[in-house]
């Protein structure tokens, strides 16, 4: 018997041995290796020096690593929230049991997987302070639109904003967890006469609850992580004002080839995530219900 889960044993490893390398040179060995690297002075092409806390201290004393730790703060503040009420309103709005209700939820989501290079054109396009549609727009009201993304100002409000163009994937989520509520619920509600914010309140929200969980946790930790549209619809400025910490973390490591430093920060962005994950693990028991627990 124990021969045969042995036998087992090792034939599993090597069913998963292709996925098992790739994650030990490709995961596991840069992540150790990127931990080493922030005690260390190391530009790629030059011998790595060991430096102690030298980057950490460095890293506390940049203004510009401050300012982009402030940038990714703000644009977390904007997009979780915000990117919550649009998703689940949308989903709320689609479920109702008409014929076009298909279309409308594609017609949503289909931004959400277009190219970022293709939809940062796009928000530039709209966005654009003298010829684009927003401002065309406003001036039809009588008002003077803003810079947007030529804005210190504006740009991190305009990349939020733009950002909910994407908010199909999250829409298909909160519809997905709508659906599944236990139809018998909304009938006895029904039949109590609760009107549609009752039944919202007491059965909707408690019963999605563990799908609100699970969007902030995920969509906590991409925001954090925000690089695409900063880089792409003003490339960090004007004046840093959009540059995210993952910018910062890029332009250290790629463009001044400064991997210690960068490595550092990384270990930073990574520990500040970690805290929030943990946070919202402890305090979900408070309130995220589960059907049936």
């Amino acid at each position: 018997m124990r021969k045969n889960n042995s036998l087992n044993f090792f034939k599993g490893i090597f069913f998963i041995s292709p996925w098992l390398v790739g994650f030990l040179i490709f995961t596991l060995l840069p992540f150790i290796a990127s931990f080493y690297y922030t005690f260390t002075r190391f530009s790629i092409t030059t011998k790595v020096q060991w430096t102690g806390t030298e980057n950490y201290v460095n890293m506390f004393s940049d203004p510009l690593f401050f300012k982009s730790l402030m940038n990714t703060v703000w644009m977390t503040v904007g997009l979780v929230p915000i990117g919550l009420l649009v998703a689940l309103g949308t989903a709320i709005l689609l479920d109702k049991p008409l014929k076009e209700t298909s279309f409308y939820r594609a017609a949503i989501y289909l931004p959400s997987i277009v190219p970022a290079f293709g939809f940062s054109a796009v928000v530039t396009w709209f966005f654009h302070p003298y010829m684009g549609i927003v401002n065309a727009f406003i001036e039809l009201l009588g008002f003077e639109g803003p810079l947007w993304l030529s804005s210190e100002a504006w740009v991190k409000p305009t990349i939020v904003l733009a950002a909910q163009w994407g908010v199909g994937s999250s829409m298909l989520i909160f519809s997905a967890a709508i659906k599944d509520i236990p139809r018998e619920f909304y009938e006895s509600a029904r039949i109590d006469g609760a009107n549609r914010f009752v039944v919202f309140k007491k059965i909707t929200l408690p019963l999605i609850t563990p799908t609100i969980f699970y969007y902030l946790v995920t969509s906590t930790i991409g925001a954090l992580q925000i690089f695409d549209l900063p880089m792409l619809l003003s490339n960090g400025g004007p004046a840093n004002a959009s540059m995210s910490l993952s910018m910062y973390i890029y332009r250290h490591a790629f463009t001044y080839t400064n991997m210690g430093y960068a490595s550092a920060m990384a270990w930073f962005l990574f520990g500040v995530t970690f805290i929030l994950t943990i946070f919202y693990f402890v305090f979900q028991k408070k309130w995220v219900y589960y059907l049936g627990s």
